[in-house]
């Protein structure tokens, strides 16, 4: 687990790497800015030096967060994997703001419950892939062995069994029902991993669209929101194409008013045959 002084850090590392990037400004020059601005008492300007260095010879740096295992965690690596990627279609500046969302929420003492739900929106809205995402996420060491545990068993489980109920069953709430009704709680080698409010919450959204979930979930946790993918801008476009259909219109009212004055000239449309005594090079030949 790294202090807080780094999740700051890396916070603003990721975002400022965002914000430039739409700037189009080079990332290496980028990098080097960036490392520029960060405490030199924390790891992140050294493990940066790394990153410029894999993304001079490989044109990547998620190998390089890879191999610094032991300051970026696997789902960092994982989610700028997944932006490198050219055949997929998860974008860069999204990826680069779910790691800013994460990084300032860890800098604030979150718990495991805040930390799984956020990765595992983060993975459902943006299609990555549960085997993976749900792979990297048990690497994290926000997560004990018991939450390890869970999240590798609910990857084989994600798609036929609804979240809702998979939270529930490992929630606090869960226990408390089954000691109302008499029946027996879960083992004790599978002490619940959520609390009241969240096994209520999965309760009440049981067989919902799991987004509804996630919605109340922020609601009532206080967790980040998870980046969604921005509407492309139409509005440079509008007025070119308003300007096409304008030219489009006049032309069709020309001809109605030429119809009406008595009919069409379609002489002006025809073209010339050419003279086959006129040589090639034009009147006079060429010299």
């Amino acid at each position: 687990m790294l202090e807080r002084e780094e999740h700051v850090e890396q916070a603003y590392f990721f975002r400022a790497l965002r914000e430039r990037m739409l700037e189009n400004s080079p990332m290496q020059e980028t990098l080097r800015s960036i490392r520029e601005e960060l405490l030199a008492t924390t790891k992140l300007p050294l493990a940066i030096d790394f990153l410029l260095s894999e993304l001079k010879h490989r044109g990547e740096i998620a190998s390089a967060m890879q191999r610094l295992g032991h300051y970026f965690t696997e789902f960092q690596s994982f989610v700028i994997r997944e932006a490198e990627n050219e055949r997929g279609r998860f974008d860069m500046r999204i990826a680069l703001e779910i790691l800013h969302r994460e990084a300032h929420y860890r800098s604030e003492e979150a718990g495991a419950q805040g930390i799984f739900l956020y990765q595992f929106e983060a993975l459902c809205r943006n299609r990555l892939g549960y085997d993976a995402g749900l792979a990297a996420m048990a690497a994290d060491p926000a997560y004990d062995d018991a939450w390890r545990t869970w999240i590798l068993r609910i990857r084989r489980q994600v798609g036929a069994v609804d979240i809702a109920d998979l939270l529930y069953v490992r929630s606090e709430y869960y226990s408390t029902v089954q000691e109302r009704r008499g029946r027996k709680g879960p083992p004790p080698d599978e002490p619940p991993l959520f609390g009241q409010r969240e096994g209520r919450i999965a309760l009440a959204n049981r067989h919902k669209d799991p987004l509804l979930l996630f919605a109340a979930l922020h609601r009532h946790l206080g967790y980040p929101a998870v980046p969604l993918a921005e509407k492309p801008d139409q509005a440079g476009s509008i007025l070119p194409q308003l300007l096409i259909r304008l030219e489009r219109l006049e032309s069709r009212l020309k001809l109605v008013e030429e119809e009406q004055r008595g009919g069409i000239d379609l002489a002006k449309f025809y073209v010339r045959p050419k003279d086959p005594s006129q040589p090639p090079g034009g009147e006079h030949g060429v010299k």
